[in-house]
């Protein structure tokens, strides 16, 4: 009799102390002001899991609805940002990378890089790993070489790989080599079919030299905007041209060298899901194939959604977007850029989002003369050894340093999905009544959930007014403040 008391205080014990852990959970939260009056802060004081207060209805998360695997958030490493980087004192380059790659204290947790398979139009020349004189060929890849790649890419890839040895990599080419291509010119000119069993032996001779670097690519892209022809360097590729490329000639040279790179195809603007859904539709080229990649100049974050409607087999990738913002500026537009680089671009299935790009200097150089972009700010400027963060750099990083790979988005309420409102009965305060509200209008939010079982909220108030958020999670409900124009990040 006296072990069954016994036993049963102790379950009562436990039972308290647990429920007594549950209703203190506290939520840690990570801000930024329009007005940057804070700059991705953490805040001091911890906002509590517990009843409901207040009216409105919540973001409901979620965590038995689980969606995409995240494989990180990031930037271009361009030839140019790598240059002003490697051109840093070691000291100050040391101390920017371990805050941009590594995760503890105020770093942020960079987790992807997109590398350039060959010279973008944010260089300082053009070049590619096999540069002959009009005339010459080498189909056999004979004088293959990483060249200039030596010269900044490489040793700041090694350095960062110091700090986080598995970050995803993803390379990308502007054009092939000239004397591959019809006009003879890097800037547009398709490429000879004649020279395709040689562009696919180039991609293959670029995975295998850079993984002797220490440098493993988990993916290529076929092209960087295939329907562009307006960059130096750039190279236009109808869909059907790209199929047969992959379907005839990289997919089988990959295999044939037993390489794991994955191929990921169109890489270029959500107004085009036809694109890639042709390719796909080919079943030879799709068993080749990973997934799609998508910029966001043209058209609606939605066009990934259909890609992935109609072949949610394949992942969905968002390679590239340019986010700027003036260097004198007193205000920050991040609720905007957060809402649609992280929240739209997640929501609509892809893996990771990849902005434009690393860094640049005050000039927002380097770029090519001819078809070059004059505007592209970096992630940060860097002047000498003084480094400047912009829109970009903050935007990510209120994913980025918490949002790990391997991390899994996760159901949470959209502004668009309706809601169930419980009121009181208008005659009988004890009767409460269920109303089905057709939007919820919940602010701009996306949920994750760790690999260390964390939960993960990003909200973006892109409203003119201070809101309460309210979150409920399994039946907890907790009020979060964001003022007009800010982002939180919230984790417990």
């Amino acid at each position: 009799m006296k072990n069954n008391y016994l036993k049963a205080f102790a379950i009562m014990s436990f039972m308290a102390c647990g429920v007594g852990a549950l209703s203190a959970q506290e939520i840690e939260a990570w801000v930024t002001n329009a007005d940057r009056s804070m700059l991705f802060q953490q805040q001091p004081e911890k906002i509590t899991l517990g009843a409901e207060e207040g009216k409105g209805l919540p973001i409901i998360i979620d965590d038995r609805q689980e969606f995409q695997t995240i494989d990180g958030f990031g930037f271009a490493l361009t030839e140019g940002s790598a240059f002003h980087l490697h051109h840093m004192s070691a000291p100050a380059r040391e101390q920017i990378l371990k805050e941009m790659f590594a995760t503890d204290g105020n770093s942020v947790g960079f987790s992807y890089i997109r590398l350039t398979l060959g010279a973008s139009d944010l260089n300082n020349f053009v070049y590619s790993y096999n540069d002959l004189p009009e005339g010459k060929k080498d189909v056999e890849m004979k004088k293959f070489s990483l060249g200039h790649d030596y010269d900044d890419v490489i040793p700041v890839m090694k350095e960062i790989l110091k700090i986080v040895p598995d970050i995803k990599i993803m390379a990308s080419p502007w054009s092939a080599p000239a004397w591959m291509k019809e006009s003879f010119n890097v800037r547009g000119g398709a490429l000879k079919n004649e020279y395709y069993n040689a562009y696919a032996r180039y991609f293959t001779k670029y995975v295998q030299a850079m993984e002797k670097e220490g440098i493993n690519i988990d993916v290529v892209t076929v092209q960087n905007e295939p329907l562009n022809s307006r960059n130096t360097p750039s190279m236009p590729w109808y869909w059907q041209q790209q199929n047969e490329f992959v379907r005839d000639h990289l997919g089988p040279a990959f295999k044939a060298a037993g390489l794991k790179t994955k191929i990921v195809i169109f890489d270029h603007n959500c107004d085009r899901p036809d694109y890639p859904l042709a390719i796909l539709s080919d079943p030879v080229t799709s068993q080749y194939v990973d997934g799609s990649a998508f910029h966001h100049y043209r058209g609606y974050m939605s066009g990934m959604s259909i890609v992935h409607r109609a072949r949610p087999d394949k992942n969905i990738y968002f390679t590239e977007q340019m986010l700027t913002e003036r260097p004198d500026s007193k205000s920050i537009n991040i609720a905007s850029s957060v809402r649609r680089l992280v929240v739209d671009v997640t929501r609509n299935w892809s893996k990771n989002s990849i902005l434009w790009n690393y860094a640049a200097d005050p000039q927002n150089d380097p770029h090519t003369d001819n078809g070059g972009c004059s505007m592209c700010q970096g992630a940060i400027t860097i002047d000498g050894d003084k480094v400047t963060r912009n829109i970009a750099y903050y935007a990510m990083a209120h994913a980025s340093k918490f949002v790990r790979p391997g991390s899994v988005r996760i159901s949470s309420t959209d502004a668009f999905d309706p809601g169930v409102d419980i009121t009181e009965d208008e005659e009988r305060a004890e009767v409460r009544r269920a109303t089905v509200v057709e939007h919820s209008n919940v602010l701009p939010n996306v949920a994750f959930k760790t690999p260390d079982g964390k939960i993960v909220l990003i909200v973006a108030n892109d409203s003119w007014s201070q809101q309460a958020v309210k979150i409920q999670y399994n039946g907890r409900f907790a009020n979060l403040r964001l003022a007009p124009g800010s982002v939180g990040t919230f984790i417990w």
